[in-house]
């Protein structure tokens, strides 16, 4: 009788072992056996999700076979509490062993969003918000300006505007306001940082005036070519004690005091008195106008060596420069007079 039980638990414990062995080998292959996606399949892996349901959740969207079989894998390998909450991007051929170490990784889907060189803060905002970041415009329209969020990044200014560097950035679904903002500030630290290792000695500019100076430069024109001749200019006029008399500014001044910009400057606009309106007040205005990039920076501080006091659009985007008044006047003509009046045509938007 003894024998008889000694015989039949050897014989079930096999049986168990056999069992256990089949089961380990099932799910060896099984983590090693590729799944091919047609198409890139985007998962959402929330807080404090259970194995089980994350298992079930990759099955339904057909990056992996088997929902059990993937929840015994990561119940073996013990990997349940090292997933990380987030949204992931599965693509191509992978095993189970390979998206749950992607799971582990918490290397989540990036997008991407590329914010152009002179936009105001506001339209900085506006494209954060529509973008598939899904941010909350009047969030960052509220921090731009709070005393609190602004003494944390450290921005020795009233507002974000000018440090929101134009840049492509890559940022995770979910990311706050917050931390798009800082990242965006900390860019424009470090490019001014660059920027400043260039500073020529003739120029004498703080970080919030050279940044100053950048947007305006910035915003007179899209030739980059051109950056450091306009630069010149206006550390020309500034040390001759002459007005900056530059558009943009006038532009930005109506914005901030009729929450919205002209489409054509008239002569009244530019009697308009404000600390922005570099007609009426000497010497740089109060901040930035707009947000400058690298080359921008660069000209502020490095502008090239010139005589020029003055340049006049060709209205293709370009400019030709002037030392002196008599020259202006003269290439104003041709310019802006004779040139509307050969080809009559609406005169160009003044752009913001």
């Amino acid at each position: 009788m003894l024998v008889t039980l000694l015989v039949a638990g050897v014989l079930a414990g096999a049986a168990v072992g056999g069992w256990f062995f089949q089961r380990d080998h099932h799910l060896r292959a099984f983590a090693a056996t590729p799944v091919s996606l047609p198409a890139p399949v985007t998962v959402d892996v929330p807080p404090g999700i259970g194995p089980r349901t994350l298992a079930r959740r990759l099955a339904e969207r057909g990056v992996v076979t088997d929902a059990e079989l993937l929840y015994l894998y990561l119940r073996r390998e013990g990997l349940g509490p090292r997933l990380k909450a987030g949204e992931y991007e599965f693509s191509g051929a992978l095993t189970p062993a390979q998206v749950v170490e992607h799971l582990v990784s918490g290397k989540v889907k990036l997008y991407r969003i590329t914010v152009p060189e002179g936009l105001r803060a506001q339209e900085v905002f506006a494209l954060l918000a529509a973008s598939e970041l899904r941010l909350d415009a009047r969030k960052l329209e509220a921090l731009s300006t709070d005393a609190t969020f602004l003494r944390l990044t450290k921005v020795p200014a009233k507002s974000l505007e000018g440090f929101l560097f134009p840049d492509t950035y890559a940022f995770p679904r979910g990311e706050s306001e917050e931390a798009v903002l800082d990242r965006m500030v900390m860019r424009a630290y470090a490019e001014y940082q660059r920027a400043a290792e260039a500073t020529k000695p003739r120029v004498h500019l703080g970080m919030v005036e050279a940044i100053t100076l950048a947007s305006i430069v910035e915003k007179e024109t899209g030739a980059p070519e051109e950056r450091a001749r306009i630069a010149c200019v206006f550390h020309n006029r500034l040390a001759r004690g002459m007005r900056l008399e530059t558009d943009p500014t006038v532009l930005y001044a109506l914005y901030l005091l009729r929450g919205a910009y002209p489409k054509n400057l008239t002569r009244e606009d530019l009697r308009t008195a404000h600390p922005y309106n570099t007609y009426k007040v000497a010497g740089l205005p109060p901040g930035p106008i707009a947000n400058p990039g690298a080359a921008a920076l660069r000209a502020a501080l490095a502008p090239d060596d010139c005589d020029d006091l003055f340049f006049v659009s060709r209205n293709d985007g370009t400019h030709v420069f002037c030392p002196t008044y008599a020259c202006h006047e003269a290439l104003v003509k041709q310019w802006q007079v004779d040139f509307f009046r050969a080809a009559p045509a609406k005169p160009p938007e003044a752009k913001p």
